[in-house]
């Protein structure tokens, strides 16, 4: 096999040698190329069709252009075998995503029910998988062995340290998976938030004395675009209110279909029965499930003579009918906890099931959220202590999004804004776009 350059639409030539290949020609690996990366994101931005294949591989190509720079800055602090581990952790770093990314990464679908980083250990694990024995055979039983240490932020491996900064240029506040996310996802959604420079964040940054990655002074403003770029995808894309509604159709229309399927009441594909009623899913058989065996499912649901099921799957298929979102931007779930008895009430009253007619979403906006360590800067402060934009980005803005059938969502906003804010009571004007 010869070494191989995939041309990617966000980083052009991505330059993949022989032996990585093989390791991208796997089925568990191809397999990410049917599975979408922003889940029902495409009901709002039709183009947001991406993958989580091509995503993988940009994190892939952004990781060796750290290693790469942080070899040339800071020669000796990272070993040709740690930067080749470190590649191939951002590579499969998302090999155990479910169909539809996090979204049906729930026991609400899956019957056996474990997260994506379990499901990816598994199979990576398995000498049986195809990709197990292929890292395997590319790696050795050592050097996977460290891969895995490096994986799960370890200290050191068979008495070999591990500098923290591996583990962060794949898995931090500031790491290669988020820095190709958000620029492909702004590239596919078309959202017009500005972006950053991700070749310069890059640039910017060090190992510091404690093996702990930290950006140069000189490279805050890209830190500053970075973040605030983070924060307006959250604010426009991922919290969309027709693409949180969609989610939860998807995963109502699933745990519907489950409820039908268990009672013996509808038929299902083999796969998509493996995912909502087999308790003892091996990995094999969840490497054979994605996107499309949902989708196929989702056509036949649409016409089934379950009202309830139908209903959720015709929505997805025509995009028509939706519920509509009270539009109170102030609304906390704090605040609509004590009303909600209330406004189900109201809507059975109106000839309404408040089970199947009252949907909510709860959303938290935050451009930057320290854990750990957060990002830090050359003087070893975090850099939200130098940026006063950065410190505006921390602050939590929680709210939540309830969403009613259109022809009551206006008698529903004046009993909301009557019991939270009387002086709201009156329905202020909206521009037609938030209909």
């Amino acid at each position: 096999m010869r070494d191989r350059v995939i041309r990617d639409e966000i980083h052009r030539d991505i330059l993949v040698p022989a032996h990585h290949a093989r390791i991208i020609d796997t089925h568990e690996f191809q397999r990410l190329r049917n599975v979408q990366q922003l889940s029902t994101c495409e009901f709002v931005f039709p183009s947001a069709t991406h993958t989580r294949f091509a995503h993988s591989l940009g994190a892939y190509h952004l990781a060796g252009a750290l290693t790469d720079s942080l070899q040339e800055v800071q020669p000796g602090i990272l070993s040709n075998e740690d930067a080749e581990l470190v590649r191939l952790g951002a590579l499969l770093h998302d090999i155990g995503h479910p169909p539809y990314s996090h979204l049906l990464e729930t026991p609400e679908v899956f019957a056996t029910y474990h997260s994506h980083e379990h499901w990816g250990r598994v199979m990576l694990e398995d000498t049986s998988s195809e990709i197990g024995q292929v890292l395997a055979e590319v790696l050795g039983t050592e050097r996977k062995k460290r891969l895995f240490s490096i994986l799960d932020g370890a200290k050191e491996c068979d008495g070999i340290a591990i500098a923290p900064f591996l583990k962060e240029i794949i898995s931090s506040q500031l790491d290669v998976d988020r820095m190709d996310y958000m620029i492909r996802d702004q590239a596919n959604t078309g959202a017009q938030i500005g972006g950053f420079d991700s070749a310069r964040v890059i640039r910017a940054m060090r190992v510091n004395d404690q093996g702990r990655l930290y950006v140069k002074s000189w490279g805050l403003p890209a830190i500053e675009a970075y973040l605030v770029t983070r924060y307006h995808m959250y604010n426009q894309v991922y919290f969309h209110k027709v693409n949180m509604l969609t989610q939860a159709y998807l995963v109502r229309m699933l745990a519907r279909a489950r409820t039908l399927a268990s009672e013996g009441k509808l038929a299902l594909g083999s796969e998509v029965e493996h995912m909502l009623l087999n308790k003892s899913l091996t990995a094999e058989q969840y490497a054979e499930i994605h996107d499309s065996h949902v989708k196929v499912a989702m056509s036949r649901f649409s016409r089934n003579e379950d009202e309830i099921l139908s209903n959720y799957a015709s929505r997805l298929m025509a995009r028509r009918d939706y519920h509509k979102s009270l539009r109170i931007p102030s609304l906390t779930s704090e605040m609509f906890e004590v009303i909600q008895t209330e406004v189900a009430g109201f809507i059975e009253g109106a000839g309404f099931d408040p089970e199947h007619d009252l949907i909510t979403a709860s959303i938290r906006k935050r451009g930057y959220m320290p854990y750990e360590q957060g990002i830090i800067l050359e003087d070893g402060r975090d850099a939200a202590e130098h940026s006063p934009l950065i410190r505006s980005l921390s602050q939590s803005d929680e709210q939540i999004l309830v969403f009613v059938p259109e022809q009551i969502r206006d008698e529903c906003e004046v009993l909301v804004r009557s019991k939270t804010k009387p002086s709201q009571s009156s329905l202020a004007m909206f521009d037609s776009a938030d209909s």
